[in-house]
Protein backbone atom coordinates (compact mmCIF):
# COMPACT_ATOMS: atom_id res chain seq x y z
CA UNK A 1 0.00 0.00 0.00
CA UNK A 2 1.53 3.25 -1.37
CA UNK A 3 1.77 6.08 1.63
CA UNK A 4 0.03 9.36 1.41
CA UNK A 5 3.06 11.52 0.44
CA UNK A 6 1.21 14.67 1.76
CA UNK A 7 0.47 13.12 5.35
CA UNK A 8 3.88 11.46 5.41
CA UNK A 9 5.26 15.04 4.89
CA UNK A 10 3.06 16.73 7.50
CA UNK A 11 4.12 13.91 10.13
CA UNK A 12 7.95 14.58 9.83
CA UNK A 13 7.29 18.68 9.50
CA UNK A 14 5.35 17.88 13.18
CA UNK A 15 7.95 15.31 14.34
CA UNK A 16 10.86 18.02 13.29
CA UNK A 17 9.61 20.51 15.37
CA UNK A 18 9.24 18.47 18.25
CA UNK A 19 12.65 16.96 18.16
CA UNK A 20 14.06 20.60 18.07
CA UNK A 21 12.53 21.94 20.74
CA UNK A 22 14.71 19.10 22.37
CA UNK A 23 17.77 20.62 20.48
CA UNK A 24 17.80 17.70 18.68
CA UNK A 25 17.99 18.22 14.53
CA UNK A 26 15.98 15.16 12.47
CA UNK A 27 18.12 16.47 9.59
CA UNK A 28 21.30 15.77 11.07
CA UNK A 29 20.23 12.45 12.16
CA UNK A 30 19.33 11.41 8.55
CA UNK A 31 22.86 12.34 7.19
CA UNK A 32 24.68 10.39 10.00
CA UNK A 33 22.86 7.24 9.49
CA UNK A 34 23.54 7.40 5.36
CA UNK A 35 27.20 6.98 6.86
CA UNK A 36 26.51 4.02 8.81
CA UNK A 37 26.46 0.94 6.60
CA UNK A 38 25.53 -2.01 7.43
CA UNK A 39 27.09 -5.14 5.88
CA UNK A 40 24.53 -8.12 4.92
CA UNK A 41 25.54 -11.60 5.33
CA UNK A 42 25.33 -13.68 2.05
CA UNK A 43 24.69 -16.84 3.57
CA UNK A 44 21.18 -15.97 4.86
CA UNK A 45 19.99 -16.05 1.37
CA UNK A 46 20.76 -20.13 0.96
CA UNK A 47 20.91 -21.46 4.24
CA UNK A 48 24.74 -21.54 4.34
CA UNK A 49 25.48 -23.88 1.32
CA UNK A 50 27.21 -22.04 -0.47
CA UNK A 51 28.64 -23.06 -4.08
CA UNK A 52 31.51 -25.37 -3.10
CA UNK A 53 29.52 -28.54 -2.65
CA UNK A 54 25.87 -27.20 -1.76
CA UNK A 55 24.19 -30.92 -1.05
CA UNK A 56 26.91 -30.84 1.96
CA UNK A 57 25.31 -31.13 5.51
CA UNK A 58 26.05 -28.52 7.49
CA UNK A 59 28.63 -29.25 10.31
CA UNK A 60 31.06 -27.22 12.81
CA UNK A 61 28.24 -26.25 14.95
CA UNK A 62 26.59 -24.80 12.49
CA UNK A 63 22.61 -25.34 11.47
CA UNK A 64 19.30 -23.85 9.87
CA UNK A 65 16.02 -24.70 10.92
CA UNK A 66 13.34 -24.27 8.80
CA UNK A 67 12.67 -25.46 4.80
CA UNK A 68 10.75 -22.28 3.38
CA UNK A 69 10.66 -22.58 -0.46
CA UNK A 70 12.48 -20.57 -2.85
CA UNK A 71 16.01 -20.42 -1.46
CA UNK A 72 19.15 -19.14 -3.70
CA UNK A 73 20.43 -22.43 -5.78
CA UNK A 74 23.42 -20.43 -7.51
CA UNK A 75 25.17 -17.30 -7.56
CA UNK A 76 23.18 -15.49 -10.00
CA UNK A 77 19.98 -16.72 -8.02
CA UNK A 78 21.96 -14.90 -4.90
CA UNK A 79 22.56 -11.57 -6.64
CA UNK A 80 19.12 -10.75 -7.57
CA UNK A 81 17.81 -11.67 -3.83
CA UNK A 82 20.11 -9.57 -2.84
CA UNK A 83 19.35 -6.98 -5.34
CA UNK A 84 15.70 -7.14 -4.46
CA UNK A 85 16.45 -7.32 -0.69
CA UNK A 86 18.58 -4.17 -1.39
CA UNK A 87 16.13 -2.10 -2.91
CA UNK A 88 13.81 -2.12 -0.32
CA UNK A 89 16.54 -1.23 2.18
CA UNK A 90 17.49 2.30 2.64
CA UNK A 91 20.99 4.14 1.85
CA UNK A 92 24.54 2.15 0.76
CA UNK A 93 25.47 -0.55 2.59
CA UNK A 94 27.82 -3.57 2.05
CA UNK A 95 27.87 -7.47 1.57
CA UNK A 96 29.94 -10.29 3.65
CA UNK A 97 30.81 -13.04 1.66
CA UNK A 98 32.00 -16.57 2.98
CA UNK A 99 35.03 -18.37 0.90
CA UNK A 100 32.55 -21.29 -0.29
CA UNK A 101 30.82 -18.44 -2.43
CA UNK A 102 33.42 -18.31 -4.81
CA UNK A 103 32.26 -19.40 -8.45
CA UNK A 104 34.73 -22.03 -10.08
CA UNK A 105 33.29 -22.30 -13.63
CA UNK A 106 32.02 -26.04 -12.19
CA UNK A 107 36.07 -26.68 -11.41
CA UNK A 108 37.24 -28.25 -8.03
CA UNK A 109 39.07 -25.45 -6.51
CA UNK A 110 40.70 -26.49 -3.22
CA UNK A 111 40.12 -23.77 -0.30
CA UNK A 112 43.73 -23.22 -0.05
CA UNK A 113 43.83 -22.70 -3.90
CA UNK A 114 41.03 -19.88 -4.05
CA UNK A 115 41.99 -16.71 -5.26
CA UNK A 116 40.64 -13.26 -6.20
CA UNK A 117 40.03 -14.89 -9.70
CA UNK A 118 36.73 -16.77 -8.55
CA UNK A 119 34.89 -14.21 -6.70
CA UNK A 120 35.20 -12.10 -10.12
CA UNK A 121 31.17 -11.39 -10.92
CA UNK A 122 30.96 -10.31 -6.84
CA UNK A 123 33.47 -7.83 -7.02
CA UNK A 124 31.79 -6.25 -10.57
CA UNK A 125 28.21 -7.07 -8.84
CA UNK A 126 29.34 -5.00 -5.72
CA UNK A 127 31.56 -2.21 -8.45
CA UNK A 128 28.31 -1.31 -10.21
CA UNK A 129 26.26 -1.40 -6.96
CA UNK A 130 28.37 0.85 -5.39
CA UNK A 131 29.38 -1.07 -2.45
CA UNK A 132 31.84 -2.57 -0.29
CA UNK A 133 32.70 -6.22 0.49
CA UNK A 134 33.53 -8.52 3.86
CA UNK A 135 34.68 -11.70 3.76
CA UNK A 136 35.17 -14.89 5.40
CA UNK A 137 37.62 -18.38 5.80
CA UNK A 138 35.14 -21.49 5.84
CA UNK A 139 36.03 -23.53 8.45
CA UNK A 140 33.10 -25.64 8.82
CA UNK A 141 31.57 -28.37 6.68
CA UNK A 142 34.79 -29.87 5.57
CA UNK A 143 36.70 -33.38 5.47
CA UNK A 144 39.74 -31.55 7.36
CA UNK A 145 37.62 -29.77 10.19
CA UNK A 146 35.33 -33.46 11.09
CA UNK A 147 37.43 -33.71 14.06
CA UNK A 148 36.15 -30.47 15.00
CA UNK A 149 39.36 -28.76 15.17
CA UNK A 150 41.14 -26.45 12.83
CA UNK A 151 44.24 -24.09 13.61
CA UNK A 152 44.52 -25.31 16.95
CA UNK A 153 44.21 -29.23 15.95
CA UNK A 154 47.25 -31.23 17.04
CA UNK A 155 48.04 -32.61 13.88
CA UNK A 156 50.30 -30.21 12.41
CA UNK A 157 49.25 -30.71 8.69
CA UNK A 158 45.70 -29.94 9.78
CA UNK A 159 46.97 -27.17 11.06
CA UNK A 160 49.09 -26.17 7.61
CA UNK A 161 45.84 -26.40 5.15
CA UNK A 162 43.69 -23.98 7.42
CA UNK A 163 46.75 -21.98 7.96
CA UNK A 164 47.18 -21.84 4.07
CA UNK A 165 43.17 -21.22 3.20
CA UNK A 166 42.92 -18.34 5.68
CA UNK A 167 45.67 -16.53 3.65
CA UNK A 168 44.74 -17.23 0.74
CA UNK A 169 41.39 -15.53 1.80
CA UNK A 170 43.03 -12.63 3.27
CA UNK A 171 44.10 -11.94 0.04
CA UNK A 172 40.98 -12.13 -1.29
CA UNK A 173 40.07 -9.40 0.96
CA UNK A 174 43.04 -7.72 -0.12
CA UNK A 175 41.77 -7.56 -3.77
CA UNK A 176 38.62 -6.27 -2.68
CA UNK A 177 39.79 -3.68 -1.23
CA UNK A 178 42.62 -2.46 -4.11
CA UNK A 179 39.04 -3.16 -6.50
CA UNK A 180 36.35 -1.54 -4.99
CA UNK A 181 38.63 1.34 -2.79
CA UNK A 182 36.86 0.32 0.80
CA UNK A 183 38.79 -1.77 2.98
CA UNK A 184 37.26 -5.28 3.60
CA UNK A 185 36.97 -6.49 6.93
CA UNK A 186 38.09 -10.44 6.61
CA UNK A 187 37.05 -12.00 9.93
CA UNK A 188 38.37 -15.44 11.42
CA UNK A 189 36.16 -17.60 13.00
CA UNK A 190 36.96 -21.45 13.78
CA UNK A 191 35.13 -24.08 15.43
CA UNK A 192 37.56 -25.44 17.57
CA UNK A 193 36.28 -27.11 20.92
CA UNK A 194 35.90 -29.97 23.04
CA UNK A 195 32.43 -31.00 23.69
CA UNK A 196 32.76 -32.25 26.97
CA UNK A 197 35.99 -31.17 29.63
CA UNK A 198 39.21 -31.37 28.58
CA UNK A 199 42.35 -32.31 30.87
CA UNK A 200 44.61 -29.46 28.61
CA UNK A 201 42.99 -26.27 27.75
CA UNK A 202 46.08 -24.57 27.00
CA UNK A 203 47.76 -26.39 24.28
CA UNK A 204 45.35 -25.86 21.84
CA UNK A 205 45.12 -22.64 22.60
CA UNK A 206 49.11 -22.12 22.35
CA UNK A 207 48.53 -23.50 18.84
CA UNK A 208 45.68 -21.53 17.99
CA UNK A 209 47.64 -18.49 18.62
CA UNK A 210 51.16 -19.84 16.56
CA UNK A 211 48.77 -20.39 13.78
CA UNK A 212 47.47 -17.13 13.64
CA UNK A 213 50.40 -15.88 14.10
CA UNK A 214 51.37 -17.49 10.95
CA UNK A 215 48.37 -16.30 8.83
CA UNK A 216 49.24 -12.73 10.09
CA UNK A 217 52.94 -12.87 8.67
CA UNK A 218 51.98 -11.99 4.98
CA UNK A 219 52.14 -7.80 5.45
CA UNK A 220 48.71 -6.24 4.01
CA UNK A 221 48.18 -2.86 4.19
CA UNK A 222 44.97 -2.15 5.87
CA UNK A 223 44.17 0.36 3.61
CA UNK A 224 42.32 -2.72 1.32
CA UNK A 225 42.23 -5.15 4.47
CA UNK A 226 41.05 -5.29 8.45
CA UNK A 227 41.56 -8.50 10.48
CA UNK A 228 39.31 -9.58 12.63
CA UNK A 229 39.08 -12.55 14.92
CA UNK A 230 36.13 -13.78 16.79
CA UNK A 231 35.04 -15.64 19.46
CA UNK A 232 32.42 -17.74 21.30
CA UNK A 233 31.56 -19.05 24.95
CA UNK A 234 29.90 -22.62 23.28
CA UNK A 235 28.66 -24.38 20.57
CA UNK A 236 26.67 -27.49 19.29
CA UNK A 237 29.51 -29.50 20.07
CA UNK A 238 32.08 -27.81 21.83
CA UNK A 239 29.40 -27.02 24.86
CA UNK A 240 32.61 -27.53 27.24
CA UNK A 241 35.24 -25.71 25.84
CA UNK A 242 35.19 -23.67 22.82
CA UNK A 243 39.47 -22.55 21.88
CA UNK A 244 38.96 -19.18 20.25
CA UNK A 245 37.31 -17.96 23.52
CA UNK A 246 36.76 -14.08 24.54
CA UNK A 247 39.73 -13.86 26.42
CA UNK A 248 41.96 -15.10 24.28
CA UNK A 249 40.76 -13.20 20.98
CA UNK A 250 40.87 -10.03 23.62
CA UNK A 251 44.54 -10.30 24.17
CA UNK A 252 44.81 -11.51 20.77
CA UNK A 253 43.59 -8.57 18.91
CA UNK A 254 44.87 -6.01 21.72
CA UNK A 255 48.25 -7.35 21.33
CA UNK A 256 48.43 -7.91 17.21
CA UNK A 257 46.77 -5.02 17.09
CA UNK A 258 43.73 -6.24 14.85
CA UNK A 259 39.59 -5.67 15.32
CA UNK A 260 37.56 -7.95 17.71
CA UNK A 261 34.39 -9.75 16.48
CA UNK A 262 31.49 -9.29 19.08
CA UNK A 263 29.05 -11.21 17.91
CA UNK A 264 25.40 -11.04 20.05
CA UNK A 265 24.75 -14.92 20.04
CA UNK A 266 28.65 -15.62 21.14
CA UNK A 267 28.13 -15.49 24.77
CA UNK A 268 25.88 -16.63 27.90
CA UNK A 269 21.98 -16.33 27.59
CA UNK A 270 22.11 -13.67 29.89
CA UNK A 271 25.34 -11.72 28.51
CA UNK A 272 24.75 -8.57 26.16
CA UNK A 273 27.54 -7.22 23.69
CA UNK A 274 26.48 -3.91 24.24
CA UNK A 275 28.15 -3.70 27.68
CA UNK A 276 31.46 -4.33 26.20
CA UNK A 277 31.64 -1.86 23.62
CA UNK A 278 33.38 0.44 25.39
CA UNK A 279 35.60 -1.38 27.53
CA UNK A 280 36.81 -3.23 24.34
CA UNK A 281 37.20 0.65 22.13
CA UNK A 282 39.56 1.28 25.05
CA UNK A 283 42.56 -0.95 24.11
CA UNK A 284 41.44 -2.13 20.91
CA UNK A 285 42.08 -1.21 17.46
CA UNK A 286 38.25 -1.70 16.25
CA UNK A 287 35.47 -3.54 16.67
CA UNK A 288 33.56 -5.87 13.98
CA UNK A 289 29.88 -6.40 15.42
CA UNK A 290 27.75 -9.49 14.17
CA UNK A 291 24.46 -8.23 15.09
CA UNK A 292 22.22 -11.70 15.40
CA UNK A 293 19.20 -12.81 18.27
CA UNK A 294 20.29 -15.48 20.29
CA UNK A 295 17.47 -17.34 21.89
CA UNK A 296 18.50 -20.17 23.99
CA UNK A 297 21.53 -20.83 22.22
CA UNK A 298 23.38 -19.05 19.30
CA UNK A 299 20.13 -19.55 17.16
CA UNK A 300 20.67 -16.33 14.99
CA UNK A 301 17.48 -15.03 14.34
CA UNK A 302 16.30 -12.28 12.73
CA UNK A 303 16.97 -9.30 14.63
CA UNK A 304 13.90 -7.27 16.18
CA UNK A 305 13.77 -3.81 17.50
CA UNK A 306 14.34 -4.85 20.87
CA UNK A 307 16.15 -3.08 23.76
CA UNK A 308 19.78 -5.18 23.18
CA UNK A 309 19.41 -3.77 19.54
CA UNK A 310 18.92 -0.37 20.54
CA UNK A 311 21.63 -0.57 23.45
CA UNK A 312 24.57 -1.87 20.40
CA UNK A 313 22.95 1.35 18.70
CA UNK A 314 23.81 3.45 21.39
CA UNK A 315 26.95 2.29 22.18
CA UNK A 316 27.58 2.76 18.84
CA UNK A 317 26.26 6.13 18.01
CA UNK A 318 27.49 7.80 21.56
CA UNK A 319 31.28 7.38 21.89
CA UNK A 320 31.21 9.37 17.68
CA UNK A 321 33.58 6.14 17.33
CA UNK A 322 31.41 4.79 14.42
CA UNK A 323 34.93 5.14 12.11
CA UNK A 324 36.25 1.90 14.53
CA UNK A 325 33.48 -0.57 14.35
CA UNK A 326 32.30 -2.19 11.30
CA UNK A 327 28.15 -3.56 11.52
CA UNK A 328 27.74 -6.73 10.18
CA UNK A 329 24.36 -8.92 10.78
CA UNK A 330 24.57 -12.54 11.30
CA UNK A 331 21.52 -14.63 11.26
CA UNK A 332 19.96 -16.96 9.17
CA UNK A 333 16.20 -18.15 9.26
CA UNK A 334 15.34 -20.81 7.01
CA UNK A 335 11.56 -20.88 8.39
CA UNK A 336 10.56 -17.42 6.99
CA UNK A 337 10.99 -15.68 3.41
CA UNK A 338 14.97 -15.08 2.96
CA UNK A 339 14.16 -11.74 1.55
CA UNK A 340 11.91 -10.66 4.39
CA UNK A 341 14.70 -11.65 6.61
CA UNK A 342 17.65 -9.67 5.18
CA UNK A 343 15.36 -6.42 5.16
CA UNK A 344 13.75 -6.71 8.33
CA UNK A 345 17.05 -7.25 9.65
CA UNK A 346 18.80 -4.35 8.57
CA UNK A 347 15.73 -1.98 8.63
CA UNK A 348 15.49 -2.63 12.05
CA UNK A 349 18.91 -1.92 12.85
CA UNK A 350 18.97 0.91 10.78
CA UNK A 351 15.78 2.35 13.10
CA UNK A 352 17.86 1.49 16.43
CA UNK A 353 20.42 3.17 14.90
CA UNK A 354 18.45 6.27 14.23
CA UNK A 355 16.86 6.25 17.44
CA UNK A 356 20.78 6.63 19.01
CA UNK A 357 20.58 9.61 16.68
CA UNK A 358 17.63 11.47 17.67
CA UNK A 359 18.45 11.79 21.13
CA UNK A 360 21.02 14.98 22.59
CA UNK A 361 24.04 12.79 24.07
CA UNK A 362 25.71 16.23 25.31
CA UNK A 363 22.90 17.34 27.29
CA UNK A 364 22.27 13.67 28.68
CA UNK A 365 25.61 13.56 29.21
CA UNK A 366 26.28 16.69 31.05
CA UNK A 367 22.58 15.95 33.22
CA UNK A 368 24.69 12.30 34.02
CA UNK A 369 28.54 14.25 35.14
CA UNK A 370 26.22 16.46 37.00
CA UNK A 371 24.51 13.40 39.03
CA UNK A 372 21.30 14.38 38.17
CA UNK A 373 20.16 10.99 38.06
CA UNK A 374 16.22 11.89 38.26
CA UNK A 375 16.49 13.88 35.42
CA UNK A 376 18.47 11.58 33.24
CA UNK A 377 15.76 8.59 33.71
CA UNK A 378 12.75 11.49 33.13
CA UNK A 379 14.32 12.55 30.18
CA UNK A 380 15.30 9.11 28.56
CA UNK A 381 11.51 8.17 29.42
CA UNK A 382 10.05 10.86 27.57
CA UNK A 383 12.45 10.48 24.39
CA UNK A 384 10.60 7.02 23.67
CA UNK A 385 7.30 8.60 23.26
CA UNK A 386 8.84 11.07 20.64
CA UNK A 387 7.92 10.76 16.77
CA UNK A 388 10.22 8.54 16.03
CA UNK A 389 7.92 6.78 13.51
CA UNK A 390 7.63 9.95 11.08
CA UNK A 391 11.35 10.64 11.29
CA UNK A 392 12.14 7.17 10.19
CA UNK A 393 9.16 7.25 7.30
CA UNK A 394 10.49 10.35 6.03
CA UNK A 395 13.94 8.68 5.92
CA UNK A 396 12.61 5.46 3.65
CA UNK A 397 10.69 7.71 1.33
CA UNK A 398 13.38 10.16 0.81
CA UNK A 399 15.84 7.70 -0.10
CA UNK A 400 13.80 6.41 -2.44
CA UNK A 401 12.39 2.67 -0.80
CA UNK A 402 8.85 1.91 0.04
CA UNK A 403 7.61 3.41 3.72
CA UNK A 404 5.94 1.18 6.07
CA UNK A 405 4.47 -2.33 4.83
CA UNK A 406 5.01 -1.62 1.07
CA UNK A 407 8.12 -3.41 1.26
CA UNK A 408 6.56 -6.37 2.13
CA UNK A 409 3.97 -6.34 -0.57
CA UNK A 410 7.22 -5.89 -3.15
CA UNK A 411 8.71 -9.50 -1.32
CA UNK A 412 5.29 -11.10 -1.73
CA UNK A 413 5.21 -10.11 -5.50
CA UNK A 414 9.18 -11.51 -5.66
CA UNK A 415 7.65 -14.46 -3.86
CA UNK A 416 5.01 -14.93 -6.37
CA UNK A 417 6.97 -14.68 -9.84
CA UNK A 418 10.55 -15.77 -9.16
CA UNK A 419 10.69 -17.48 -5.59
CA UNK A 420 8.22 -19.95 -6.21
CA UNK A 421 9.68 -21.02 -9.55
CA UNK A 422 12.44 -22.59 -7.87
CA UNK A 423 10.40 -25.04 -5.89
Amino acid sequence: MKPNTGALHKAYELAKESYAAWGIDTEAAMTALDALPISLHCWQGDDVAGFEAPDTVLSGGIMTTGAYPGKARNAEELRADLDKALSLIPGTHRLNLHAIYAETGGATVDRTELGPEHFTHWMQWAKEKNIGLDFNPTMFSHPKSADGFTLSHPDKSIREYWIAHCKACRRIGEAFGRELGTPCVTNIWVIDGFKDIPIDRMSPRQRLCDSLDAILEEPISSTYNLDAVESKLFGIGSEACVIGSHEFYMGYAATRKILLCLDAGHFHPTEVISNKISSCLLFLEGLLLHVSRPIRWDSDHVVILDDELRAIAQEIVRYNQSKRIHIGLDFFDASINRIAAWVIGTRNTQKALLLALLENTETLRQIEESFSFTDRLAYLEELKSMPFGAVWDYYCHSRGVPVGTAWFDAVKEYERTILAARG
